[in-house]
């Protein structure tokens, strides 16, 4: 449909052109015929989407799976809530440490940093040099801020995003 419009502009545009050099009025009249149509092109697509059985608030059933999966992270939540802040996990299990809960005013601070941090292939965490999770496991070192504008979250093991922001206030009051 989005292609549809797209000519359908580019056609009125076309039009428009002669009708500009030319003194004859239905040049005119063509361009905004075709601008009218791709605006109902636009309204049909809209109406057609909203109408569409993908639609998962409309049904009983995708109603129910929301409130399960609602009912699912709160659980999840009530869990992180509970666990303590630096978990012991063993190097060799294949669980992911959690993440750590940054405090805004750390994260301001290391969302500048370059300093080099941790990343595992494939592992949403990025930790510090010496946490006790990444053992014997090939890492590959990223900046701070360039592990975060990629997704990373920092690992609730070594609490890099602590220790990065409190060793950067130390350094900045010496």
């Amino acid at each position: 449909m989005l292609y549809t419009v797209l000519l359908l502009v580019l056609a009125a545009l076309g039009l428009l052109v002669p009708a500009l050099t030319t003194a004859q009025h239905v040049w005119a009249w063509l361009s905004v015929g075709a601008s009218g149509a791709a605006a109902c092109v636009l309204v049909l697509d809209w109406w057609l989407r909203r109408r569409s059985p993908h639609d998962t608030a409309s049904t009983p059933k995708a109603a129910s799976t929301a409130v399960i999966d609602q009912k699912i992270s709160a659980d999840d939540q009530d869990r992180q809530d509970r666990a303590p802040t630096a978990p012991t996990i063993s190097p060799d299990q294949g669980t992911e440490p959690l993440e750590e809960d940054t405090d805004a005013a750390d994260l301001l601070t290391v969302t500048d940093l370059t300093t080099e941090v941790r990343v595992l292939d494939e592992r949403p965490r990025y930790h510090l040099e010496t946490c006790q999770w990444l053992a014997n496991r090939p890492t590959l070192p990223l900046p701070i801020n360039e592990a975060r504008q990629l997704g990373f979250t920092p690992c609730a093991l070594c609490t890099p995003d602590n220790t990065l922001a409190e060793a950067h206030r130390t350094q900045r009051r010496s």
